[in-house]
């Protein structure tokens, strides 16, 4: 009778003890503060194992495999990614795993001037390669069928922080985006934009000018106002930023005459209208200050002599070629040359 019950004592200690290995004793080491575990979309259980064994994460990978089998997660891999914690077990491990509940992903974009740029930078935090989201953009169908042209593209995407799953897909982050536009561009700001005589596409080309222009916020709405007086005059825009942006050469300080000459529908100098598309990311500072431009006489400004990001100002021509002289004599006396 006592041999009975000491094997049954010893049976059932045995099975609390395998229980405990194999489902409550830590199993996760941690050598990283955050360490996030990145599973990619189509991995399997396989893959799966593979990356925390390469991160050395387990501690004891049999163990993991045996209670994934009882949890039934080979069958359920979810992309994704997920926050580590310390001495986790392999229960708490796989149940996170299986839950699929990510940690969220704050996508920041800004400081963008082209869309090789804007894929590369969104790539860096989401999952969807940089060429998927750039195929996107430039692809004519899939634009049109947003309200844009590959060419003004670009005026989708307001500089901010987006929270987004690491695992977004190209078409989700784009459709995530056009959600955000389209909030940005209420009824309200769609009116204003209509009564200024322009779409809300038109806007961000303008305000992306005007951001290159300058970096002093208090001023933009001033250079704006410059912009649709030439435009409301039929004057070419002959905005230098934008023949940067033709030339490709972000380097430039100085926008010397033979530049004027280049060929491109973003030459100002040489084309009437607005470009056909955005030259940076305009931040919503930039596009609130067209949309609230300041209405005044001035057709002409350049920069100051004194190189504090500011501008003078000008209704003649003649006016503006005496600020001009004392800004490329102030270039030349500081020996800029290009």
């Amino acid at each position: 009778m006592w041999s009975i019950v000491l094997v049954l004592a010893i049976a059932a200690g045995t099975g609390a003890f395998l229980f405990y290995n194999e489902f409550l004793k830590p199993n996760v080491q941690i050598t990283k503060p955050k360490p996030y575990l990145f599973i990619p979309t189509g991995s399997t259980f396989e893959d799966v194992v593979k990356i925390l064994v390469q991160q050395k994460l387990l501690v004891n990978e049999k163990t993991f495999r045996w209670t994934a089998d009882r949890m039934k997660y080979i069958n359920n891999v979810k992309p994704g990614k997920y926050l580590l914690k310390p001495k986790m077990n392999n229960k708490e491990l796989i149940t996170l795993l299986r839950s699929g509940e990510q940690t969220p992903v704050l996508v920041i974009f800004n400081n963008i001037r082209t869309k090789d740029q804007l894929a590369q930078k969104v790539s860096e935090q989401i999952e969807a390669p940089a060429m998927a989201i750039l195929n996107l953009l430039e692809d004519r169908d899939y634009t049109r069928q947003l309200g844009f042209t590959p060419e003004n593209i670009l005026s989708l995407f307001i500089p901010d922080t987006y929270e987004f799953y690491w695992n977004t897909s190209a078409d989700r982050f784009i459709h995530k985006m056009k959600t955000e536009y389209d909030k940005f561009w209420n009824d309200s700001l769609r009116q204003v934009a209509k009564n200024m005589g322009f779409k809300p596409a038109e806007i961000s080309v303008i305000a992306s000018i005007v951001q290159q222009e300058t970096r002093r916020d208090d001023e933009k709405s001033l250079i704006a106002g410059v912009y649709i007086n030439r435009y409301k005059k039929g004057w070419r825009l002959e905005a230098d930023p934008t023949l940067v942006f033709a030339l490709g050469d972000y380097s430039i300080n100085r926008v010397l005459s033979v530049y004027k000459q280049i060929d491109s529908p973003y030459n100002t100098y040489m084309y009437a209208g607005l470009p056909p598309g955005p030259i940076c990311l305009p931040t919503v500072a930039s596009l609130r200050a067209v949309l609230n431009y300041t209405k005044h006489n001035y057709m002409y400004f350049c920069a100051r002599d004194d190189f504090s990001g500011y501008h003078s100002f000008a209704v003649t021509y003649d006016q503006h070629l005496l600020n001009a002289h004392r800004f490329q004599k102030a270039l030349n006396k500081r020996g800029i040359k290009s």
